[in-house]
C-alpha cells in the first residue's frame, strides 16, 4: 500500500464543496482509498459524509492510503490546492 500526507489548502478544510471535489475525484479514479488524521484509523474517502465527518480544517494534515500510487499523486494535487477560491 502506498501512503501520501498532505496538508488541506481549502480556506474552509474538507467541508462542502471541498469534500464533494475530493470524493467525486476519488470515485472517478476507481481506486479504493482511505484518508484519515495521522496516527488515526482511515475511512473510505470516496464517502462525503465520512470525509466531511472528519471535520479537517485548513492547513490540517491528512494521510492518503491506497494501491494506486497514480490516484494518490492526483488527489494529494487537488487537497494541495484551494479548491473553494475564486475560479
Amino acid at each position: 500500500m502506498a501512503e501520501r500526507t498532505v496538508a488541506v489548502a481549502s480556506k474552509v478544510g474538507l467541508h462542502a464543496r471541498p469534500a464533494m471535489l475530493f470524493t467525486q475525484a476519488v470515485a472517478a479514479s476507481g481506486a479504493k482509498v482511505t484518508i484519515a488524521r495521522p496516527g488515526k484509523p482511515g475511512v473510505d474517502a470516496s464517502s462525503i459524509l465520512f470525509v466531511m465527518g472528519m471535520g479537517v480544517k485548513f492547513g490540517e494534515e491528512v494521510v492518503l492510503v491506497s494501491e494506486d500510487e497514480a490516484a494518490l499523486d492526483g488527489l494529494v494535487e487537488l487537497l494541495a490546492t484551494d479548491l473553494d477560491a475564486e475560479q
